[in-house]
């Protein structure tokens, strides 16, 4: 836990760590946020999650626009229903979740979180060394594989983590600032890319191209959710808790599907767009190179460059989440340090799997996609309990004693962590998990309707929120007489 931030402006280093913001200095808006999230999802990479919709459910191009703005947008409304949380209590999601879990039962949850924002950060960084290879190619004539050039390889990745940290490291204000400015800058290449890449549309066939089941929409829908909004929603309080108290819950949920749902939109359906009669770029296991296949060859410098700048906006906010949820697991050091201690572990990973592994992104992403399961529980069980939660207790959720109001039994909340639990373990009956070469685990119900088209982190939404209300979690939500709060 750090000490007190008597306050920060963009370039001064945030020394807040997860205590609950004072009032006074909660100056925040929406539209800080909507940029938050805009710059978070205008990655190019986001073309691949349209190309799937097409090429592997069959669906017409005005599905896959319905898809998107339901799939993409609302799912960053739920991160935006998770931001009220954050202007309730003025602390990060993870922090706030302990007054839901109890202190030591909220160590599950957190751990999870941690593991998943690791391991896309990871992903992020190796993806962006990638690209500075292939410019490196390009601009210097040097090698594009990363054994073949380690010296080059350790310098992109230095280079890529270095840049993260400069604005996680700093915090809030600067990351309000960076996001917004960089946006116009990236946001402006990705049109570039995406004007020439309308050029290889085939325009007949989108035309001519008949709907798929409305199951198919209803499937769509479920991966897009899965593959956006749900891995952002732990993050929706991490950024909400400098918001000024006048800041409505409708413009938070506002701020989190425009913001993230104008981008994603647009790139979902430029994917959708550009695999009708082509189905290279939903099969690739280098989307960035099947991208660049598609355009001239004078357009790979500012399509890498766009390529770039979107990977590391998004790690900008996922390596100051991570740090914030490092230091609710009860690591005593400072937020700065907690970034770093980050910084370091996405470094290391990626040097092993870019110069050690013989294989990445199937085997890992997929490790990492199995955290959205325990994810989206602590979603749904959060979102039930936010219902009746208009309060947290400023000094109950950084007291980790059994003098804390939210000690609970023993440190936990056994409504919480039990639907939690449940939840999880029917999720993973539902999973399916392995390589090209062999299944690692099959759920018992992995080959039903649900889990044979990845549904199953829906069963586990229901389960998990279903069962926490049912158990009494959406009553008994009120503050102890003695303790101060947030409003």
């Amino acid at each position: 836990m750090t000490s007190p931030d008597p306050g920060h402006s963009a370039g001064q280093l945030e020394t807040r760590g997860i205590e609950p913001v004072p009032e006074n200095e909660c100056n925040g808006n929406p539209g800080q946020l909507f940029w938050v999230w805009f710059a978070a999802n205008i990655s190019i990479l986001g073309l691949p999650l349209g190309a799937t919709l097409v090429a592997f459910h069959q669906l017409a191009i005005w599905q896959v626009v319905i898809v998107a703005l339901i799939g993409a947008g609302g799912s960053f409304a739920l991160v935006g229903v998770i931001s009220i949380a954050g202007r309730r209590g003025r602390a990060p999601s993870l922090t706030l979740s302990r007054a839901i879990f109890g202190v030591r039962g909220n160590i599950g949850p957190t751990l999870v979180s941690l593991i998943s924002r690791v391991g896309w950060e990871t992903v992020n960084t190796t993806t962006a060394a990638f690209v500075l290879l292939a410019l490196s190619s390009i601009l210097f004539n040097t090698p594009t594989e990363a054994k073949s050039a380690p010296v080059l390889t350790l310098v992109f990745i230095a280079l890529f983590t270095l840049l993260t940290l400069a604005v996680s490291g700093l915090g809030h204000a600067t990351l309000l600032l960076i996001q917004k400015w960089a946006t116009y800058v990236f946001g402006a290449l990705n049109l570039l890319v995406g004007g020439f890449l309308c050029a290889t549309i085939d325009w007949p066939g989108v035309f001519s191209a008949s709907p798929a089941p409305v199951s198919a929409v209803i499937i769509g829908i479920g991966i897009m959710a899965a593959g956006t909004g749900i891995g952002w929603a732990n993050a929706g309080a991490d950024m909400s808790r400098y918001q000024k108290s006048s800041v409505s819950a409708a413009q938070l949920v506002a701020s989190a599907a425009w913001g993230a749902g104008i981008p994603l939109v647009l790139l979902i359906t430029l994917g959708g767009l550009l695999t009708v009669g082509n189905h290279a770029l939903a099969s690739a296991t280098d989307p960035i190179a099947a991208i660049r296949s598609l355009l001239p060859s004078w357009m790979a410098v500012p399509y890498l460059v766009s390529a770039f700048g979107g990977l590391l906006l998004s790690n900008h906010l996922s390596v100051y989440s991570a740090g914030l949820t490092t230091l609710t697991l009860g690591v005593r050091i400072k937020r700065v340090q907690a970034v770093v201690v980050d910084i370091v572990a996405i470094f290391c990973g990626s040097i092993y799997f870019m110069l050690f592994a013989d294989s990445f992104y199937g085997p890992f992403i997929t490790f990492i996609s199995l955290t959205a399961i325990p994810i989206t529980a602590w979603v749904a069980i959060f979102v039930v309990d936010l219902l009746h939660r208009h309060c947290y207790s400023a000094n109950d959720l950084l007291n980790v004693s059994p003098s804390s109001a939210y000690w609970y039994s023993g440190g936990i909340e056994w409504r919480a962590l039990s639907a939690w639990a449940v939840a999880l373990l029917l999720g993973l009956c539902f999973t399916r998990v392995g390589s090209n070469d062999a299944d690692w685990f099959t759920g018992p119900l992995a080959d039903s309707w649900l889990g044979h088209n990845g549904l199953g982190w829906v069963v586990t939404f229901i389960v998990a929120g279903g069962l926490y209300a049912l158990l009494g979690g959406a009553r008994d939500r009120r503050l102890p007489a003695q303790d101060s709060a947030h409003a």
